[in-house]
């Protein structure tokens, strides 16, 4: 989700977090609605789409439209609604975690190599590769996908070519804080649920989408394992906390070697 509001229309949108919360929220309201915890969980992945995405919408239509090219004021500005929607979920649920209770189809794990891995984190796994594939699918083959990739590669241009810009624009937010909403959904499977669970993934999300290269979908995936498996990898011998700083650390390096990413937009401009 982040690969398109901040990737591919370079909205620096420090909310993005919140729409995981509001995904979060989404599935413990559901499942006070449907007893059911199987269905409870189909239904809450829908209706979370749906709640992340219309926040992105509202955002993007009474904010972002009239700050586009303009990071730093994105930055601030969305970090100022984050705060409210921190605060929105306080006055509504509570300061106190909230749980929600996964299906029974999801207990236990299944052992991997001698290794025991829970059946949520697998569960999550394989809905992370069927958003991502039905992502790349719907950018490559349906003409919504060449719309946003023609205005994210020349914008001009595509008005020219008879594109609307803004429909384009809302589209691409909808999508990319609806997936937000999805993942606080998947989330709630590992987790109890806070008004400040969305900050614990902002800046992961943001250095993937970073090493794996602005706009770039294949760069995101391979970012996202690659800093997961290092970061394991490292903590499992030292501590969580170190192991982020020295992922952050390793990080920078690569970035200072190659500031552009793992890929690069290829485009027509000579700007």
């Amino acid at each position: 989700g982040l690969a398109l509001t901040f990737g591919q229309m370079g909205v620096i949108n420090m909310a993005h977090g919140e729409f995981i919360m509001a995904g979060c929220y989404t599935a413990f309201v559901v499942q006070k609605v449907v007893s059911n915890a199987a269905v409870s969980l189909l239904v809450s992945l829908v209706v979370g789409f749906l709640v992340g995405g219309l926040l992105g919408v509202l955002l993007e239509t009474t904010l972002i439209q009239r700050m586009y090219h303009r990071p730093l004021d994105t930055l601030l500005v969305t970090f100022g609604v984050g705060l409210i929607l921190q605060q929105v979920a306080r006055d509504i649920f509570g300061a106190p975690a909230v749980n929600v209770t996964a299906p029974p189809w999801l207990s236990g794990g299944v052992d991997i190599l001698g290794a025991v891995v829970p059946k949520t984190r697998l569960f999550i796994l394989l809905l992370a590769v069927v958003c991502v594939t039905a992502l790349a699918a719907m950018l490559t083959y349906s003409s919504m996908g060449r719309r946003i990739r023609a205005v994210v590669q020349n914008r001009d241009l595509a008005e020219t070519s008879g594109i609307s810009s803004r429909r384009t624009d809302v589209t691409t937010f909808f999508i990319g804080s609806g997936l937000a909403g999805v993942a606080g959904v998947a989330l709630t499977l590992i987790g109890s649920t806070s008004p400040t669970t969305g900050q614990a993934y902002l800046i992961d999300a943001f250095l993937v989408v970073v090493v794996g290269g602005l706009g770039q979908i294949k760069g995101t995936v391979i970012a996202a394992f690659a800093l997961g498996l290092l970061n394991s990898f490292i903590e499992y011998s030292t501590t969580a906390s170190l192991a982020k700083v020295i992922v952050f650390v390793l990080i920078v390096i690569f970035l200072q070697v190659r500031p552009q990413g793992l890929f690069t937009v290829r485009t027509r401009s000579l700007v």
